[in-house]
Parts: structure tokens; sequence; C-alpha cells
């Protein structure tokens, strides 16, 4: 899919197997500016919604990936940021539900949850996973760094209010990470806290890729047992992610294409090579450790890209 703008993949979701993604807002524009994400620090902390593309562009493009004949189980609207931000939310998820029988994902912090419209695009989706990280405020200020104008409060209380009438599949997902909120008495907290949301499913996750913060550490395999357990969750370490695919035929123009949204590390990305038959990976190697909008980060004893 060359030169797609707000199209891409299919790449591989542990949750929902193969995913088509579209992207409706600028890259790393949010709401936060969580010290795990994948993506680094936010360049643009907004709370205000805006229709940052036409539906009608991004429509367009979709229907140019529908006709590449490309499998995928899922499309999921996220991409580098805060989904919900886009205005025209509601109209997007209708439009693609009128060109596909896919179940439509929506994949977002639930910072805006308290605000009705949002609740109400929100519920045409077929699946809503939201993010619940913090337990209180002072957790969700040292762990989401939210724009000014949110407070946890506020934020919890919209998700309450959006699990009980939502009637599609609800999925939580709490990220884990070491010394900040993996103690027994922040998994107890989150147990108070889950007591009031109908969901169903909730996943526990650790940081796997590089975060935004140095500091921020992966939990061990135990302790990510333990919260499971105790929560009545699924380790997302236990799901098995698919390949990576790009319709776009220059070896590095796809991998500069899905690194864009999606990290890759050194492993993911030659097998991807492998798959497409690439008969020079260290030249693409080369080339990516050389290329000035490519970030290398050593995490975890491999080596991770994404694009600046």
């Amino acid at each position: 899919m060359a030169n797609m703008q707000y199209i891409y993949g299919p790449v591989p979701s542990r949750r929902l197997g193969s995913s088509l993604g579209i992207s409706p807002i600028p890259k790393k524009t949010c709401n936060y500016s969580c010290i795990y994400c994948q993506l680094g620090r936010t360049n643009h902390l907004r709370n205000s919604r805006e229709v940052f593309f036409p539906v009608k562009e991004i429509i367009y493009e979709f229907e140019q990936a529908l006709r590449n004949k490309l499998e995928f189980d899922a499309v999921t609207i996220v991409g580098e940021g805060e989904p919900t931000l886009y205005l025209k939310l509601g109209d997007l998820i209708d439009n693609v539900k009128k060109r596909t029988e896919k179940p439509v994902a929506i994949i977002t912090n639930g910072a805006l949850l308290y605000d009705q419209d949002v609740q109400d695009e929100l519920s045409k989706a077929d699946i809503v996973l939201p993010s619940l990280d913090a337990y209180d405020d002072v957790s969700y200020r040292k762990i989401n760094r939210p724009h000014g104008k949110l407070n946890f409060h506020d934020v919890y209380k919209g998700l309450e209010t959006f699990s009980k009438k939502y009637q599609g599949q609800l999925w939580l997902e709490i990220m884990l990470m070491g010394d900040i909120n993996d103690d027994a008495e922040s998994i107890e907290k989150y147990s108070d806290l889950l007591k009031c949301i109908k969901y169903d499913r909730l996943y526990l996750n650790t940081p796997i890729r590089p975060p935004a913060e140095s500091y921020v550490k992966t939990i061990s395999n135990a302790k990510l047992k333990y919260a499971a357990e105790a929560l009545g969750g699924i380790s997302i370490e236990l799901l098995i992610s698919q390949g990576f695919h790009s319709e776009i035929a220059d070896h590095f123009a796809a991998i500069l294409s899905i690194i864009k949204r999606h990290p890759m590390n050194q492993f993911e990305i030659s097998w991807f090579l492998k798959s497409r038959g690439c008969n020079d990976i260290r030249k693409i190697f080369y080339n990516l450790e050389n290329d000035e909008k490519v970030e290398v980060i050593n995490y975890k004893g491999f080596d991770s890209y994404r694009l600046n």
C-alpha cells in the first residue's frame, strides 16, 4: 500500500490477530504522555477534539486497501496517538462498517469517556480497548502524565458509566511496570476499581518495546502471573503475535511505513524481510541505522527501531 497516509498494516496484534490499522490523527497527538509509550514522549499534548483529516480521504484509502484483498482479522482505529481526539470518529466507524464485515476495534486511553459524545461514538464500535493504568490521581499523573484539564476521578467515572451501557466487547488493559504499580498494594487498588466496571476481558501488560522514559522497567513473569491471578486477567505475554505485512514492494520503504506507527525489533525485521524473500538483509539494517529519521534503541538486550 504505497503512499498511504492513514491506513497501515496489517500488523500483528496479540489481542486481535492480524489488524488493519487506521490512524485518523497526526503523529504523537495525545492527551497523555505516558511514561511507557512505545512512540516516545507526546509532541502535541492536547485535549480538544478536531477533524484533523477528512473522513472522505481516510475512507478512500481504506477502499484502496480492501481492493488489495488483504487478509486481516479486525480493523483497528488507533494510529499514533489518541483516536478519540478525532472529532468525526463516529462517522469514520460508520463508514468503515459499511465496507467490511470484520470487527472494528478502537484502542483508546479512555481519557475522554466522561464526554457523552465520545461515549456515543465509541458505542458504534464492535470492540473498545481502554487503558486503566492508574488507580488514583497521584499514580495517574505519574504514569499517564495527562493534559492539565484531565483528572483521574472524571476519567474513571467515564469508564465506569460507559462500561455499563456499552453493548459491544469491552477489553480493559493495565500496563504494569517495575517499582511503579506492580506491588501488592497497587494490585489491591486495581481490584477495588475493577469491581465497578463491566468488562469482558482484562489484559495485563508490561513494556516489551522501548518506553518513553528509560527508568520504566518490565516486571517478571512471576509478577505478571500473580497479578493475573489476583485480578482475574490475562497476561498479554502469553498471547502469540502473528507476522507483519506490507504491500509496499521496496523492503526498506515497507519497514519505514510500519515503524512509523509500530516499532519493530531486530528479530521482527529479520523475520519480515526473510518472509518477503529479501536477499540483502544486512544492507537494510545498515540503511536503517544510518537514516536520521530512524531511532535505534537497545532495549532488553536487542535493538528496536522506530521512526522519529
